[in-house]
């Protein structure tokens, strides 16, 4: 499925497979079919090279003829899929009854007549062909070709593979206040929110950085935020955006300021009265630190206003906006600077190069152009560097680049010029990723979008296809997730896992336009305005952002997101839209729905979610007739069992449901799963079955006991022994209640895991063996007791970046040695409820770690088995934080105390990089 070619991609292999004899059409059917595959191949080939023209170039004829064809693949392929559905039917996962083989007998006169129906309806869009064909031939659609292409052709080889993450993209985001050139305005607003006489006065701090989009606004604040929030009682950082929905709003400060107490917040059905109550309350005797981004406008400030307790505790706000109107009358206006040269330089070139010097000589004229008319706008940099970073060797297309884009940027800070720019990066991308690109236009502005929840969608819309068989659908989206990530048109939202993305304001809105004037997604906003489709479109995509439902009537509805809970109480029955194929109610309020039958009747579904829907009923049987589903997301409601009728899906690649939720025996039926979990593992018989599911590359588990409080001994051989068979697994996490699990045992087959989380176990498992486990970055793990030679195996793992080793109980580990070169790659370095030094790795160890939390048991100080000589953070080249837990504090004076911290003071003080230093009582 590709945003220019509508869904031809996709309907000429199901053409196809319609003429094969098991379906048994009418020899004139099938000519006409024949007939249709032919010229829909064609038309397919015109309207790719459509594509490829930027659409203001195009004359408004062939724009009309390329909206006709794509409905009209819209159409068709409904048909093929409806005839698929009814003629397929429900397909058990075992041998079929004699009572089930004669219910098939009766359904034979049932499906001769859909054969009737399916072939009168070929003969409809036949003639419906044959007009958009002559049209074809009338506009002479077949002789565009696009005046400048900006792919280069030695880059399209690597579509083909998988893409990573360019590494230059999170060094971006790891080091935003190097490469973003913000040092100096960052120490200007520290300084004026902590020292500046003009504020000494006031009770709270208010600064409003105001600039025009893309200058970097929000990276300041987030940047001074980082910097200062240890130093508050409590933080937020909240995105109003431009149709904010305050009840919302105020939802996210309350969870943001205390995420434990506020956990279900987002649940309740508050007033914004109440909302602001709890707010003030909260603060009544707290200093807090609180970052209001992207306002519009002064009305959502006013409320946020009244719920901000001015308690003399000279608490800070920051706020950003575009409008310098909103800022001057919120108070503190700081006027936000474009980058210097030389800064806008080291963005520049880092991006593509890696630094200036690396850059060839015949590259620095047309990249001084390129920097002059970009005009230290941050977002404009990054955005023309990402499009180049892969044409370094190609000064044409440089040129072309150069001469593409307006000089508004310059001498004025146009929007025109900065749509240049973006639209350039649009039209560079190939269709697949246009389509997937667009498609991010259905969700709300400054909303942090999961990248599973994304990919799976993508899927479900057939916007990603498998081009190498040894990846599954869900890499191959990954690899469209990465790309659009290495060209910066999405960012990364949790630099840590990059499991999160969100779109900058600017892209969104550019690809909202882009979106509305394809008639991809039709959007219906919280004021009530609707982005509708074009004259003589159909709503197919419809993402619903207000609280009440649309009233035009959409038979040809294919995908259904709500970001608006309230809307449930005036959504109509769903099973009058037929045709969905994506049904995502995530984060709705269903508490009150108990039944949810209307799901069985949507044959098409290829997606359904309730997570975190807060639904306590009971999903029903019929969802086992939903033989195309792919996706099933029931993490997060209340749903105590499966129906057995799901081992029917034999389609379903992603189940995710509640660690209480019961799943029916048969899972092994469902041999296509890639991801899987919570799955309750209370008998060795659920965790044998496991073993089958041989495509599984995440498999989350849930150790516990039978309804009736007992635990089978059996369960961990028998998850161990199915752990053997699963060679495709990457992501595995154990959980258990209240019990430690032992895994010991033999697994060979591990070698491609990169994420390993067990939340209890006896002993560190002897399969974790740094020879095999070449891809393991992520460790989490809390064991028992800790062996010295534990911490030996986990540093040779060459690919570890992040580690949380715990124990049970607290645990003082006996003085041991690691090799200077242990722990190569890790990053953050967590011991929980281990008391250890940092001399524990001599130098040569941990060169890259930037974040270390670890123990320091008191009382060894007190009996001479360490001294404060042996406190090294200098071996840590890297490191930038440190959280030291004092152990045992009670047994020793408040001199040992103090004498620990000042030399952990002078040890942090003395490090060229001068990390942040903490201190906990106790773990």
């Amino acid at each position: 499925m590709e945003v220019a070619t509508g869904a031809l991609g996709t309907l000429i292999p199901k053409l196809g497979q319609l003429l094969q004899d098991e379906y048994n059409l009418q020899k004139g059917v099938k000519k006409d079919i024949e007939f249709l595959s032919r010229e829909l191949d064609s038309m397919h080939a015109a309207l790719r090279s459509v594509g490829e023209v930027p659409r203001e170039e195009l004359k408004e004829q062939v724009r009309i003829w390329a909206r006709d064809v794509r409905e009209l693949s819209y159409d068709m392929e409904d048909i093929v899929d409806t005839f698929l559905v009814r003629v397929r039917g429900p397909v058990a996962p075992s041998k079929r009854s004699a009572k089930r083989f004669m219910k098939k007998m009766m359904n034979i006169v049932t499906k001769a007549a859909t054969r009737h129906e399916i072939g009168q309806e070929i003969k409809d869009i036949k003639e419906r062909v044959k007009e958009v064909a002559e049209r074809r031939d009338r506009y002479k659609v077949d002789a565009i070709k696009p005046e400048k292409i900006l792919v280069d052709p030695r880059i399209t080889a690597l579509y083909t593979k998988a893409t990573l993450v360019d590494p230059r993209i999170t060094a971006l985001y790891t080091k935003a206040t190097d490469l973003v050139g913000i040092d100096e305005a960052r120490e200007e607003l520290i300084m004026r929110l902590t020292n500046g006489d003009d504020m000494s006065g006031q009770q709270q701090r208010v600064v409003s950085i105001v600039g025009f989009g893309g200058l970097g606004k929000t990276t300041l604040a987030k940047v001074v935020y980082d910097q200062l929030r240890v130093q508050f009682d409590c933080t937020a950082f909240v995105s109003v955006s431009q149709n904010p929905d305050l009840n919302k709003l105020l939802k996210n400060m309350l969870y943001e300021l205390d995420k434990e107490k506020y956990a279900n917040i987002h649940s309740t059905m508050l007033e914004e009265k109440h909302l602001i109550d709890l707010v003030r309350e909260f603060l009544q005797n707290k200093r807090y630190f609180i970052v209001i981004d992207d306002i519009w406008d002064m009305k959502p400030w006013g409320i946020l206003r009244c719920s901000l307790h001015e308690n003399g505790l000279k608490s800070i706000i920051i706020t950003t906006t575009r409008i310098l109107d909103v800022a001057e009358q919120i108070g503190g206006c700081y006027r936000m600077k474009p980058l210097t040269h030389e800064s806008s330089k080291k963005l520049f070139y880092g991006r593509i190069f890696g630094s200036e010097d690396k850059c060839p000589g015949q590259y620095f004229e047309v990249s001084e152009k390129i920097l002059k008319k970009c005009g230290g706008v941050p977002l404009a940099i990054i955005t023309t560097s990402s499009l180049l970073a892969n044409k370094s060797e190609n000064i044409k297309v440089w040129n072309d680049v150069c001469g593409s884009i307006g000089s508004g940027l310059a001498s004025n800070p146009s929007m025109d010029s900065m749509r240049k720019i973006l639209l350039l990066s649009y039209y560079d991308l190939p269709s697949h990723l246009k389509a997937c690109l667009l498609y991010l236009s259905i969700f709300p502005e400054d909303y942090e979008i999961e990248k599973y929840r994304l990919i799976l969608r993508w899927i479900a819309e057939d916007f990603v296809h498998r081009e190498n068989e040894s990846q599954s659908l869900f890499e191959h989206g990954e690899s469209y997730f990465n790309e659009l990530l290495n060209r910066s048109l999405i960012q990364i939202a949790d630099r840590d896992t990059i499991s999160f993305c969100r779109v900058h304001d600017m892209v969104l809105e550019l690809i909202c336009s882009l979106s509305r004037e394809e008639s991809f997604v039709t959007t219906v906003l919280g004021d009530s305005r609707q982005c509708m489709p074009s004259s003589g479109s159909t709503v197919r995509r419809l993402s619903l952002q207000n609280t009440t439902w649309p009233k035009t009537e959409m038979p040809k509805l294919r995908s259904v997101a709500i970001f608006s809970p309230a809307i449930i109480n005036t959504m109509p029955s769903l099973s009058i839209y037929h045709l969905l194929r994506v049904l995502d109610l995530q984060d709705c309020n269903l508490r009150e729905r108990r039944n949810l039958r209307f799901v069985g009747n949507l044959f098409h579904l290829r997606y359904l979610s309730l997570a975190r829907a807060g639904y306590a009923g009971e999903l029903p049987v019929e969802v086992g007739k939903l033989q195309f589903l792919q996706s099933l997301l029931l993490h997060g409601t209340e749903i105590e069992e499966l129906p057995s009728s799901i081992v029917g899906l034999t389609q379903l690649m992603f189940l995710c449901v509640d660690r209480r939720t019961s799943l029916p025996n048969g899972l092994k039926y469902l041999t296509s799963l890639e991801m899987l979990g919570i799955v309750r593992v209370d008998s060795a018989c659920i965790a044998e079955e496991l073993g089958h599911l041989m495509q599984l590359r995440l498999l989350l588990v849930n150790l516990t006991t039978d309804k009736e409080g007992r635990w089978d001994e059996n369960i961990c051989t028998a998850l161990v022994g199915s752990l053997g068979k699963l060679h495709k697994i990457q992501t595995l996490i154990v959980l258990s209640d209240d019990v430690a699990a032992n895994l010991e045992g033999s697994v060979e087959s591990v070698g491609n895991l990169s994420t390993l989380s067990i939340d209890r176990t006896t002993s560190l498992p002897t399969w974790i063996r740094p020879a095999i486990l070449l891809l393991l970055s992520y460790v989490d793990i809390t064991v028992v007791q800790v062996r010295r030679e534990d911490i030996q195996v986990l540093g040779r793992l060459q690919a570890l970046r992040y580690l949380y080793l715990g124990v049970g109980n607290k645990q003082v580990l006996e003085r041991f040695m690691v090799r200077p070169d242990a722990f190569p790659c890790a990053i953050t370095c967590i011991f929980s409820k281990l008391a250890m030094v940092p001399s524990t790795f001599p130098p040569g160890a941990m060169p890259r770690l930037e974040k270390f939390i670890f123990g320091i048991q008191l009382e060894d100080f007190l009996r001479g088995e360490f001294t404060t000589d042996d406190l090294a953070l200098g071996h840590l080249p890297s490191l930038q934080d440190v959280q030291v837990y004092l152990s045992g504090r009670w047994k020793v004076s408040e001199e040992v105390v103090t004498k620990v911290k000042e030399k952990l003071r002078h040890e942090a003080d003395g490090h060229p990089n001068h990390p942040s230093l903490r201190y906990d009582d106790d773990f």
